[in-house]
């Protein structure tokens, strides 16, 4: 296994052919399979490597909103999304994350609505991608 020397690693990647790779977190030992998408000589049989970027951003905006309202005592118990992720050409890459984000359970007054979506727009994952890759988020509150 690799580790970086300057600190410990976070995940280990393994080939396993096929265009297929397993992704493991080490402090927890989940593992993750990912699988070439059919575009792309894969099956599609899992997600693959792009398909966990844009589902990592929604994650990660889930994530920054749930520390905000813990934070600000606001109830949040329910958060669905929808992901769409549209590929871009010459280069290869992901040109723009379309996501449908349900928050209708939570019953919040719209004098939450905005600090919750600056909230999810503070994201690392958000401030990483928004350079490169356009966002296109659909609150349903």
């Amino acid at each position: 296994m690799y580790v970086n020397p300057k600190e410990m690693a976070t995940s280990t990647v393994e080939y396993l052919g096929g265009l297929r790779t397993k992704c493991t977190h080490i402090k927890s030992g989940q593992e993750v399979i990912t699988d070439a998408p059919v575009d792309n000589n894969g099956k599609g049989e899992a997600f693959s490597p792009t398909d966990l970027v844009a589902t990592a951003y929604v994650s990660c905006m889930y994530t920054i909103i749930g520390i905000y309202c813990e934070n600000n005592n606001i109830h949040f118990n329910f958060g669905k999304a929808a992901i769409t992720k549209i590929m871009g050409s010459n280069p290869r890459s992901i040109e723009r994350i379309e996501v449908d984000l349900d928050f209708t359970e939570n019953n919040w007054d719209e004098s939450i609505h905005q600090r919750v979506k600056n909230a999810g727009k503070g994201c690392p994952v958000a401030k990483t991608l928004s350079s490169n890759v356009e966002l296109k988020l659909n609150y349903k509150f």
